[in-house]
């Protein structure tokens, strides 16, 4: 299994981030073929207070990496992949790597 991590940065305007992310972004990646699960995750502050490293983590996974190259290289891999500059302000950081079962 392979999978592809996007690591969110803090956004300059949380609320449109999130209301973007929802009603405009995840409907993309809903669109990838070849995806065989996705997690996503909102980080709380440190115990601390102080702000967590990112702000959002979102996980898909493939069984192969030759599917994450289809997927990701797909017109609505690319257009997904393409949408990142209309809300993530905050940047973002993609990781690929193999699931250790």
């Amino acid at each position: 299994m392979i999978k592809l991590t996007v690591l969110y940065g803090h956004p300059v305007d949380p609320a449109a981030f999130e209301a973007y992310y929802s009603s405009t972004h995840m409907p993309l990646v809903a669109t990838i073929k070849g995806i065989v699960k996705a997690e996503t995750t909102k980080f709380f502050p440190n115990p601390d207070g102080s702000n967590a490293n990112y702000y959002r983590l979102a996980e898909l996974y493939f069984n192969s990496p030759e599917e994450l190259q289809k997927a990701m290289g797909s017109p609505e891999g690319t257009a997904t992949s393409a949408d990142l500059a209309n809300f993530a302000t905050g940047g973002v950081t993609v990781l690929v790597g193999a699931v250790d079962l």
